[in-house]
Parts: structure tokens; sequence; C-alpha cells
């Protein structure tokens, strides 16, 4: 498999989470109907439980696949992510959706965990950072597109096809992964299932100071990003009464993460992922005041509201992919492991943040501000951390996989 079509499946399998969270998002008022959900915030959980899931079955994925290899776990969590698809797709009620919404992204962890242990397969230090935000670019064609997916789905047939469509998405990918993608894991480099070797592995993640405090900035700014995603159906379609722009804006969203993306693919080796990264978190915070500042007028004009988070998502899209590779580069020999802890440390944290940040919806824009400077105060520490004190420096370290297989 050539590199131009390794980066693609990568970001196929990766944009079927996406796909799972993004297209629903302007069924919420037919599902509220037809499920007969009272408080509209209820239906924030639908994306929560979803992650939260993902976040503790990314614990279970990195471990099977240090024993058993890449590609047979990844192609389970890929036929998993189909049937949760159609699982959730007949839920008869409410309660029992959130159900199949929480095995569903419990069973399609592997979706992120593993295809970012085998990106570490195969690259390490910035040009991982490149690699991963060229991926994402392609990833983040999902964001754009999923709510018009969606849109088009809810015009010719009800909400429940919705799920259908990512059933089938999933059953695609997993056709090219069998026939095209390698195991990436060499035999020497597998390690048991054994409580101590896990245990082992994720202390090495906690104690390590740059993986630690990077893993921490990456999930706090994520929390950010998932207050929005949690809110942004009830920004756009109650405080702005912009229901049918709803698709389009929240493509432009997504667009500039894709767009702060392709830039990074163009430039973090040559200035290095740090510094983008660092300048990218300054950028986050004056951002965030200056869109606290907008959520206090009155009323709050949206084209304003969309330059202000279109930029600052923008800075999130610099930061994620960036933060992501810093906090894996001492990992190379337990990739698996690592990414399967940070991922769910990321997720975990993240979810909470932006489940905390959605449900204070008040019918304004501020709650979001009000999250996005908090997070990014928050993650400013953990980096000041990490580093000692010292922003703006090159990689210490390179991070390869040792010669030796690990004993």
């Amino acid at each position: 498999m050539n590199d131009r079509e390794f980066v693609a499946l990568m970001a196929s399998t990766m944009a079927l989470n996406a796909l799972a969270i993004d297209a629903m998002l302007p069924a919420f008022p037919a599902i509220r109907e037809s499920l007969h959900v009272a408080d509209p915030n209820r239906l924030q959980y639908m994306i929560s439980t979803y992650m939260l899931a993902n976040a503790v079955g990314s614990l279970v994925a990195g471990p099977l696949a240090d024993r058993f290899g890449r590609r047979p776990m990844l192609l389970i969590s890929i036929a998993f992510s189909a049937i949760g698809g159609i699982a959730t797709g007949i839920a008869p009620t409410y309660e029992i959706l959130l159900i199949m919404r929480t095995l569903h992204g419990f069973f399609a962890a592997g979706l992120g965990v593993l295809a970012v242990s085998v990106i570490r397969d195969r690259y390490a230090g910035d040009a991982m950072a490149r690699v991963m935000s060229i991926i994402i670019i392609i990833f983040m064609l999902v964001p754009v597109l999923a709510p018009s997916i969606g849109q088009l789905v809810l015009e010719v047939a009800s909400w429940r096809k919705i799920f259908h469509v990512q059933a089938v998405a999933a059953a695609a990918v997993f056709v090219w992964t069998w026939y095209r993608l390698p195991e990436t894991l060499p035999v020497a480099y597998r390690q048991p299932i054994a409580l101590p070797v896990i245990a082992r592995n994720w202390v090495s993640c906690v104690q390590d100071r740059q993986g630690l405090g990077y893993m921490m900035a990456a999930g706090v700014m994520m929390g950010g990003m998932f207050g929005f995603l949690n809110s942004s159906q009830q920004i756009f379609f109650d405080v702005f009464d912009a229901a049918d722009i709803f698709p389009i804006a929240f493509a432009c969203v997504a667009g500039s993460m894709a767009l702060a993306n392709f830039s990074n693919s163009r430039i973090v080796e040559r200035f290095g992922a740090r510094r983008v990264s660092h300048a990218a978190l300054f950028g986050f915070i004056v951002m965030s005041v200056l869109q606290f500042g907008a959520s206090q007028l009155h009323p709050e004009p949206l084209l304003l509201f969309m330059v202000l988070i279109a930029i600052n998502m923008g800075m999130v899209g610099f930061t994620g992919s960036n933060f992501g590779s810093i906090a894996m580069e001492p990992f190379g020999h337990i990739a698996g492991s690592a990414a399967s802890f940070q991922s769910f440390a990321r997720m975990a944290l993240a979810t909470l943040i932006g489940a905390m940040t959605g449900q204070r919806f008040n019918g304004t824009t501020a709650p979001l501000a009000e999250g996005f400077l908090v997070t990014g105060l928050i993650a400013l520490a953990f980096i000041l951390w990490a580093e000692r004190g010292k922003l703006f420096t090159r990689p210490r370290r390179a991070a390869l996989r040792p010669k030796n297989p690990p004993t």
C-alpha cells in the first residue's frame, strides 16, 4: 500500500466516528418528537454517551492490538461500528437508543486509537505530525459533509436511516481494510496481555512529563470543541433562528479546521510541532476573549459569531494533531498501549468538559465562550508544566522505535 492510499484509508477509518456523531445533528428535533424527549438538552446525551464509551473502549483496543496485531483488531472495530449503526437505527425508545449509542461507541473505539497506532508504527516526530495533519484534512471532510448528509436523508426518509447510512459506510471501509491494509506491528514487538504489562505501560504514560502534559492539554482543548459540538444545533436553531443554514454553517466551522490542518501539514516540519501548536494556543485564548465579548452583545450578530468560532476552531486544528504527536513521541515501543491510554484520557476529559459546557446552554453563546476561555488557559498551564516553562522549542528527542524488541 502506497502512502497516498494509506493516508486515505486511515482518514476514512477515523472518519467513521465523526460520521456517527455529526450526521445525526440535524435530526435532533425529529428524534425528540419521535421518541418523546421533553428536555432538549437531553438530546446531547446521544453525543456524550457515545464519546465516553469510546474513551473506555480505547483502554481495551490498544492492549489487544499490541498482543494480536493492528489489522485484526481494526477489522473487528469496523465490523462492530457497522452493527452499532444498524442497532441504533432500530431503537424503539430514547433510553434504548442511548444504550445502543453506548455500545456502538465502546466497540468503535478502535477506529481512532488503532489508526493512530498504525500511523505511529510507520512515522515518528514531526513527520508523524505532518502525516496526521494530512489525514485530518481528509477526515475533516466528514464533519463538513455529515450534517448535509443527515439533512438529505431526512428529506427522503426517517431519522433512523441516518444510522443505517453510517453502517453502510463502515461496511465499505471494512472491505477496503480487509483487502489492502497489511499488518504494521512485527511479531517481535508484540506484548502479552498481562495486567502487569498493561499497568507498566499505562504507568509509563503517566510518568513521562511530556506525554502526560500534552495528553492533558489535548484533552482540554478537545473539551472546548466538544462543547461546541454538543450545543451547536441549539445555538443555530434557538439563538440565531438559523436552522435552514445549519448544515452550511457547521461545514464552514469544520472547514476552518480542515484548512488549519492543511496549513499545518505544510509548515510543521519547517517550524516544528511545538512552535506551531504553542502559537495556535495563544491565538485560541485571544479569540476566546473576543468571543466572550461578542456573546455579551444583544443581539449577537450571526456573522460575527461565525467568524470568531471558525477562527477559534482553526486554532484547535493547529493544536490537535501536534499535541497528539508530541504526546506520542516517547512511546514508539508501546504505541498501541500508549495510544489507547492517551485516547481514553483525552476523550474522557474532553467528553466531560464538553458535556458540562453543553448542559450550561441557556439560550445564549456565553457558556460556550466561557468554556473556550477556561479550556485555553488550562491547556496553557499543562503545556508550561510539560515544557518546564520553555515554549516554542524544537523536539528534544526522536522517539523512534528501539533497535531491539522489548523484553
